[in-house]
């Protein structure tokens, strides 16, 4: 099994992951983090096919490359519209016109994508997995009316301090269905397969104790792919 790279329209490519053997499947639209469609994101496709789903990721990074669309796409972040969610929205749409795909559809991101995939949770998907990702400035309007969400967040990223407590007090403010989990000993990132960053930016991410940690991580795709089977099968 390998990602494959496809174009979506004439200004947006992504990633796409299918599942060995014959369908239909559910989907799943992955959302990447800050470095893009790179060696982990695709690690993390793959991982998510090999448990039974077609996994689409949008390269928001496909007008120009992350130096220039990346403040574009942290202010969409910030204030839940614009280009970025445009680009997702066409990628969900056209995963789930494939004859493989069952017609259920989950969003799952990493760090930046995170934020996006807690921003989508009330936007037609019927799952959503944060891990790492910031919440967003008005909880309790952005997730109203959410699908059911799990997280996975570390109890030493300090980037997003209380993260898992400000979620469970939301969401079951807002009777959301959600599973929030902070992991002790981890930092953000900690479900890459690899140091991301490259030699630069990865050497400083480890020092602040953003770095894998396999262990974590391990426990954090079982608890997704437990979530994903119980909110995605038919």
């Amino acid at each position: 099994m390998e990602t494959q790279t496809i174009e979506i329209n004439k200004d947006l490519t992504a990633a796409i992951a299918v599942p060995q053997g014959k369908g239909p499947w559910p989907a799943v639209v992955m959302v990447h983090e800050v470095f893009g469609i790179d060696e982990n994101m695709r690690a993390q496709m793959l991982r998510l096919a090999s448990a039974g789903y077609v996994v689409i990721m949008p390269d928001l990074y496909s007008r120009g490359g992350m130096r220039r669309c990346l403040t574009a796409t942290f202010k969409a972040l910030a204030s839940g519209e614009g280009q970025a969610f445009i680009d997702i929205q066409a990628a969900k749409e056209l995963v789930l016109s494939r004859a493989d795909v069952t017609g259920k559809v989950g969003v799952i991101g990493f760090c930046m994508g995170g934020g996006f995939a807690l921003l989508l949770a009330n936007d037609g998907y019927d799952a959503a997995t944060s891990n790492y990702g910031m919440l967003p400035k008005n909880m309790e309007e952005a997730l109203s009316g959410a699908c059911p969400i799990l997280g996975n967040y570390g109890a030493k990223d300090k980037q997003l301090a209380n993260a898992k407590n400000k979620l469970d007090e939301t969401l079951t403010k807002l009777n959301v269905v959600h599973d929030i989990k902070e992991f002790p000993g981890v930092g953000h990132a900690f479900m890459n397969p690899k140091q991301g960053g490259g030699p630069v930016f990865g050497t400083l991410l480890r020092v602040t104790g953003a770095k894998p940690n396999p262990e974590a991580a391990t426990e954090a795709w079982q608890r997704i792919e437990s979530f994903f089977a119980q909110h995605l099968s038919s």
